[in-house]
């Protein structure tokens, strides 16, 4: 049964959304010879938690982590899970094109739209979890 964009429910829309992300984010990064995990886990060693806190919703499988990680030390960009001079340069020229890319995604999105969007998926999220399964 064909389903019109009208009557595709919001779990078709999420996956095609995040397909969507995926895959430009992985076309834009990749003349940098970086995957967006790699991209995530430079732009993580900049917060307060380790990288592998602030990936694990991406990661499926333990070596995927190496396989984010383990590039990036070998560029000299990070040295024991944080940002080296040159990873700090590398960052901040990746995230002048991460930016650009970001702001094409949400290009006719108000700030109240999006902020709204964020809600209600905050609020989905929370009901998900709360749910007996």
């Amino acid at each position: 049964m064909y389903m019109s964009d009208d009557n595709k429910p919001i779990g078709w829309w999420l996956k095609e959304v995040d397909r969507l992300l995926e895959a430009s984010f992985e076309q834009l990064l990749a003349a940098d010879g970086l995957t967006r995990r790699q991209w995530q886990a430079l732009n993580a060693a900049t917060g307060p938690e380790p990288i592998a806190v602030a990936l694990a919703p991406f990661l499926t499988d333990p070596d995927e982590l190496s396989a984010a990680v383990d590039p990036l030390t070998a560029r000299g960009w990070l040295l024991d899970g944080s940002l080296t001079a040159a990873g700090r340069a590398a960052l901040e020229g990746l995230g002048v094109k991460v930016q650009a890319q970001r702001e094409r995604v949400t290009a006719g999105i108000t700030g109240a739209e999006y902020a709204a969007t964020i809600g209600v998926l905050q609020k989905l999220a929370g009901n998900l979890r709360g749910s007996a399964v």
